[in-house]
């Protein structure tokens, strides 16, 4: 309830420290107007306090309460009613290229490639709000999943349903891929432009060469961050398909074209990553996150309310009413 209220000037909560004195003096004057009559024997005196004798220190507290509410008053309660309003410039606009080839159901990673990837990937557009992000898939061809935008639900929803089928040619069209990816970007007027690529594999199929999907990319001012995806040495990865639609694995050897991807990066103005295992996917796309900040402004709005107005007014009505008592129900006391 008092969580909103602030005091503009709380050292008046200093002045607290003088009702100790306040009421000790009250005290020592008290006894001091108490008449006293010497006598051998009070056994023939039958004594006992009125009610009014023992209510008069209501006046006493009463004037009390009253400072008290009057330092109050004068520390200037106030709450506050905080709204804010973001303002973003032209931002970043990303596009995520990724290989959905058979060797992206590869075991190397938890529990295949493509599946750690997405989840991975995932956290990195919620984590991206002011940007526009797309989508292109390849595999011996490409396409575009998700065009620019920057409904995150979209690009989420397109994001869960990335899997390897036989639509697409097998085989891996680094070339295509990154060219796909450029032709999103190229006419976006975005402060910034990003594409990160990630493949499994080497190019070994599609009719554009890499490095003139690269030279597009330098052309458009586009930065390309490239991440090789597998572990080192051997990995269970499918190799045929079963009678029952099943695939077999074996473990074949893992072979990326990491020169080729950072000849990509290092053309681009980019970075190569090579991820390994999940941790090192998860590290990779935390950095590129840190790497690529937009610029956001935020503008907050106080709207204060001063409280401190109603507290004088209660104070003077306590005076007031001990005052009232003062002169009528407590005069034959004074």
């Amino acid at each position: 309830m008092f969580d909103k209220y602030i005091f503009e000037d709380p050292y008046f909560f200093w002045l607290f420290a003088l009702f100790p004195l306040l009421i000790g003096w009250y005290i020592w004057k008290n006894n001091k107007q108490q008449a006293t009559l010497k006598i051998s024997s009070v056994s023939g005196f039958k004594y006992k306090k009125s009610f009014l004798v023992r209510l008069r220190p209501i006046l006493f507290i009463l004037r009390l309460l009253a400072l008290s509410l009057i330092i109050l008053g004068l520390a200037r309660p106030r709450t506050v009613d905080v709204s804010s309003r973001t303002k973003t410039t032209k931002g970043i606009d990303i596009v995520m290229a990724i290989d959905v080839s058979a060797s992206m159901l590869a075991k190397d990673l938890k529990p295949n490639r493509l599946e750690a990837l997405k989840e991975v990937a995932a956290e990195f557009v919620k984590e991206r709000p002011s940007d526009r992000i797309g989508l292109v898939v390849y595999a011996g061809e490409s396409f575009t999943k998700t065009p620019l935008t920057s409904d995150k639900s979209i690009v989420l929803s397109a994001m869960n349903q990335i899997e390897y089928n036989t639509i697409l040619e097998n085989g891996t069209a680094i070339g295509m891929g990154l060219a796909t990816a450029v032709n999103r970007l190229k006419d976006s007027k975005a402060k910034s432009k990003v594409i990160i690529l990630l493949t499994d594999g080497s190019n070994n199929a599609g009719f554009i060469d890499p490095k003139i999907a690269s030279e597009l990319a330098m052309e458009y001012g586009i930065k390309t961050y490239t991440i090789g995806l597998g572990t080192n040495g051997m990995a269970l990865a499918p190799v045929a398909i079963l009678p029952n639609g099943a695939f077999r694995y074996e473990r074949v050897k893992v072979e990326i074209d990491e020169p080729l991807l950072k000849e990509i990066a290092k053309m681009t103005g980019g970075k190569y990553f090579r991820a390994t295992d999940n941790k090192k996917l998860e590290a990779i796309y935390e950095e590129i996150n840190k790497l690529e900040k937009t610029d956001v402004e935020e503008f907050k709005f106080y709207n204060y309310q001063e409280k401190f107005r109603i507290l004088v007014l209660i104070a003077i009505g306590l005076l007031f009413f001990e005052l009232l008592l003062k002169h009528t129900l407590f005069r034959s006391f004074i």
